[in-house]
């Protein structure tokens, strides 16, 4: 069983950023045995789930995220606000593969997860490859850093005006996110820490445009992703 230690949970810290006092809860040396999960995600079968993550994915066992989800509940009520009647989760292990010139132009940009802002990302760093956490970003000309129901269709509008009058980004990872976005935040992507934050904020992970990207679970960019919603 990969089991969270209880001294990462007790320990977990906030961060804070950007004026709009955007909220992380970091939990580091996350897992007892991160071995442990490296050896699991090896057993997997991993495939391309979607077209919107640039790699490959295998669902994480039942079993351990119902206990995450049940461990963590303390700690994401804290951070986010109570959902009374617990959390639901869906989780993967996850590896980036794709080469940058063969990202689709979705994928060159910024995301977010959804426009709900009660329903929460989780990325757990399993890999020590030179590659980074998750970066986080404001849309230069609207100010977006996160994106509502409300906020959906004038950020949409926008971009898509943008990129008619100076074109696509070429094919590669996100980094600084020039020129129509900016980089306000970023996780260091340590070894076995924890990340978690409301999943409509804009983000992406930073990659390496130079760097290999390995499809072995033990030397690619390894991470645990996961997405809870109050039941």
């Amino acid at each position: 069983m990969m089991k969270i230690r209880t001294n990462s949970i007790d320990c977990a810290r906030h961060e804070f950023f950007s004026s709009e006092n955007h909220i992380l809860v970091l939990a580091d040396d996350f897992l007892e045995t991160p071995e442990t999960a490296i050896s699991n995600a090896c057993l997997q079968d991993f495939a391309k789930i979607t077209p919107q993550y640039p790699g490959i994915r295998a669902p994480l066992e039942t079993v351990i995220a119902d206990a995450w989800a049940e461990t963590l509940g303390p700690l994401l009520d804290a951070g986010f606000g109570a959902a009374p009647d617990g959390w639901a989760i869906q989780a993967w292990y996850s590896i980036v593969t794709t080469p940058p010139d063969q990202l689709i132009p979705m994928q060159c940009f910024p995301h977010v997860d959804g426009t709900n802002p009660d329903q929460l990302a989780m990325m757990l760093y399993l890999h020590d490859t030179g590659h980074g956490g998750t970066g986080f970003f404001r849309h230069r000309s609207t100010g977006l850093e996160a994106l509502t129901d409300e906020a959906y269709p004038r950020y949409a509008a926008t971009l898509q005006g943008e990129v008619r009058q100076s074109g696509l980004p070429p094919a590669r990872y996100v980094t600084d996110g020039a020129p129509h976005f900016e980089r306000i935040h970023a996780t260091s992507g340590a070894f076995n820490q924890a990340v978690f934050y409301r999943g409509n904020l804009l983000h992406s992970g930073i990659i390496d445009n130079a760097a290999d990207l390995p499809t072995d679970p033990r030397s690619g960019r390894l991470t645990i992703n996961a997405f809870f919603r109050p039941r």
